[in-house]
């Protein structure tokens, strides 16, 4: 048989199981519904710059004062105007820690700040003053935001009223004040320019992921079920070669995975302003491959299960490992050493790094060389494993 000829049989079995999906409206709906309601869900779940401005900060100042003067009072009405400024937080007044902590355990605040007795007095004679932040520890991504916000309102509250009494004290200009208070401006630059938030980094996680799950839970409706139904078996006893059948379910499994992968992208870009700084046919041309890769371990895996509930059970477990292990959700440096070494052998890895380093680092096809390679040999390599372990169910 021709390769022509096995080609065209390929398109013709891809054909037919698209036209089974588009006359299911049901599935075909859920196809959509899927990837739109997993991109909304995790794109305003995440942090992005908006996170605090509802959060509620309940505050103390048992600040005494010292000969009159109240700088806890000042503090206060600084945090003010930059909170007025910023709009970070919602400030609600408190009596005590004790009050603090009860305001926390029934919600009515996510966090407190206490200014400590001696405040005024300390600073007025050449000591740090203590500022206390008080975190709600059962919430702990807010409560580290918190902290990290407020550390750093303190931090540049302090800075400029040091600045303003080396100022006053030596008579000299505020700038000169400023460089002899904080000697270093630590500067942050990317190597990207533009503005990007944690969402960035995890869209084309995102974009991966659904590509192989629409592959692993399709396969299994693809093959077993057709097995169960017998319409397998009148593939088999047809003149078509069996690598036609597994090509011919890999395009039909290629075309519902861009379908979705396009839908995620388009989500990401409309609705929290993803933008791709690389070329966005590499983008497509990559889940392309992912999909390829995730064929043939799905083909394998369909392969070994009795029927389609087995398969599907099959795909699941596989899944949900490759899914926390392929730095999908969390940067796979955060991982203990022997999950960054089971990372490497998982191809959703290499489909969500290459992705991240196209839409966020704007890459090209030569930055992706290990990555490309490695996709394309495990596709080739599980196809290769997959035909004969196929051959052989289709035989039992």
């Amino acid at each position: 048989m021709g390769t022509k000829k096995m080609l065209s049989n390929s398109l013709r079995i891809a054909w037919k199981d698209l036209m089974e999906l588009f006359r299911n409206r049901m599935g075909l709906v859920l196809l959509i519904l899927m990837p739109v309601f997993m991109m909304t869900m995790v794109g305003y779940i995440y942090p992005s710059e908006s996170s605090l401005n509802s959060v509620s900060i309940g505050i103390v100042n048992e600040d005494i004062g010292f000969n009159g003067v109240s700088l806890g009072t000042t503090f206060f009405a600084t945090l003010n105007v930059i909170n007025d400024n910023a709009s970070l937080i919602t400030i609600k007044d408190a009596t005590s820690l004790e009050d603090i902590q009860q305001m926390i355990q029934t919600g009515n605040i996510e966090g407190g700040i206490i200014i400590s007795a001696d405040f005024s007095s300390n600073i007025i004679n050449g000591q740090q003053g203590t500022v206390t932040i008080v975190t709600d520890q059962s919430n702990p991504q807010m409560s580290t935001m918190i902290q990290a916000v407020l550390s750093q309102v303190f931090e540049e509250m302090g800075t400029a009223m040091a600045q303003q009494n080396v100022a006053e004290q030596l008579g000299i200009n505020p700038d000169i004040a400023l460089a002899v208070v904080k000697p270093y401006d630590v500067q942050v630059k990317g190597s990207i320019e533009g503005e990007f938030s944690y969402f960035d980094f995890i869209a084309p996680g995102i974009m991966a992921m659904t590509v192989m799950m629409s592959v692993m839970t399709g396969l299994p409706a693809a093959i077993s079920h057709e097995r169960e139904l017998g319409t397998l078996d009148g593939m088999m006893v047809a003149p078509i070669n069996r690598l036609s059948v597994i090509l011919g379910k890999t395009l039909a499994q290629m075309a519902r995975g861009i379908l979705q992968g396009v839908l995620i992208l388009g989500l990401a870009t409309m609705l929290f302003g993803v933008t791709v700084h690389g070329n966005i046919l590499l983008v497509f041309a990559l889940l392309l491959l992912g999909v390829f890769s995730f064929v043939g371990l799905g083909v394998v895996l369909t392969s070994f299960a009795k029927d389609q509930e087995t398969a599907v059970m099959m795909m699941t477990t596989i899944m949900f490992p490759m899914m926390f292990l392929s730095g999908v959700f969390f940067p796979i440096e955060q991982m203990p050493w022997f999950m960054q070494t089971i990372s490497k052998f998982l191809p959703l890895t290499y489909v969500a790094d290459s992705l991240r380093k196209v839409m966020v680092l704007g890459a090209d096809i030569p930055a992706l060389t290990s990555e490309l390679s490695i996709l394309i040999v495990f596709g080739i390599a599980m196809i290769a494993i997959a035909v004969p372990i196929f051959k052989r169910a289709m035989t039992r």
